[in-house]
């Protein structure tokens, strides 16, 4: 038995949930695929797939050993692609996590023309705003918004996304129109929060005009941990809310959320690329991260661009 070769099945069972799909996948016979999860089974004296003759389930050993096995494959894509000659096509997986409005609305629009550059290359993409664990989650690198302070990451600065102060006509005829933003904290007011799953921090936002700098912060109708659910809060009139110029273009063309505070400007919130700092920057990680931050840069503009550098900020 072909050890890798037998791990590579097993992965593909996992992940396409049939021995029938797997051997397509691997151009390989059904016979064949099942033969060589059955030989990594007796090798290790565990069973790791549960089949039925209408589905193939993973046992909990099977998860476990699943995620080691990512591990390694991944290990192994990377030795070959840093060989000189497999550079000109780099190839294998690659685990990206990004904020579930960027993945739906930029990110994933675009990547046909990625995949046809790069053919090779499997994307795992985890579309979320929860703060992802890239050494315990094997991730190669992730899009967050915000300073990274994770001291083990090395983060890339890629762009400077625009905000500003939204609410939908819904609630300015039920509370009114605010004319400064320090009416935000009254009573009759309210704001859509934002969240990040782990801190469950809420945010506050500064703006400035001619000299005059207000923090505000408000009174939080709902507090969400999402990017979807926070931009449905606020088109549904909940309350009023910060949002990134390329999420709420759209709405505002159609009148569903009107703009607060034209003449208020708001720190643009910075955006990075972090990747572990002891990972090898594969061929194909590198190429990702590149065709990335120019996606990013067609989209939103970079005010200020540091080189690489290893993450003072989260």
């Amino acid at each position: 038995m072909d050890r890798f070769d037998a791990m590579q099945a097993f992965a593909r069972v996992v992940e396409t949930g049939s021995f029938t799909k797997a051997a397509e996948t691997l151009h390989l016979s059904k016979t064949t695929v099942t033969q060589l999860v059955q030989q990594l089974e007796s090798r290790l004296s565990v069973r790791l797939l549960n089949r039925t003759t209408r589905k193939v389930n993973v046992t909990p050993d099977g998860a476990a050993y699943y995620e080691r096995v990512l591990h390694l494959l991944a290990e192994m894509d990377d030795a070959e692609t840093s060989l000189s000659g497999a550079l000109a096509s780099p190839r294998g997986r690659l685990r990206v996590d990004v904020p579930s409005p960027f993945a739906s609305m930029i990110l994933v629009p675009a990547l046909p023309a990625f995949h046809a550059k790069y053919p090779d290359i499997q994307l795992y993409l985890g579309a979320s705003d929860r703060i992802v664990d890239l050494i315990d989650e094997n991730v190669d690198c992730v899009v967050r918004g915000g300073e990274i302070t994770n001291q083990s990451l090395v983060a890339r600065h890629a762009a400077d996304l625009p905000l500003a102060v939204y609410a939908a006509p819904s609630y300015l005829e039920r509370s009114g129109h605010p004319g400064h933003p320090s009416e935000l904290e009254l009573p009759h007011h309210r704001i859509v929060s934002f969240s990040w799953s782990r801190s469950r921090r809420l945010f506050s936002h500064r703006i400035r005009r001619d000299g005059e700098s207000v923090d505000v912060r408000g009174r939080p109708a709902l507090v969400v941990d999402d990017g979807h659910a926070y931009l449905a809060a606020g088109l549904a009139g909940i309350g009023a809310l910060w949002l990134p110029s390329y999420m709420a273009q759209a709405h505002v063309a159609r009148g569903e959320l009107i703009p607060l505070f034209t003449d208020w400007k708001i720190d643009p919130m910075s955006m990075y690329v972090a990747f572990p700092q002891n990972r090898h920057v594969s061929a194909k990680l590198r190429v990702f991260i590149d065709w990335l931050i120019e996606l990013m840069a067609q989209h939103v503009p970079v005010v200020s661009r540091p080189p690489l550098h290893r993450d003072t900020g989260s």
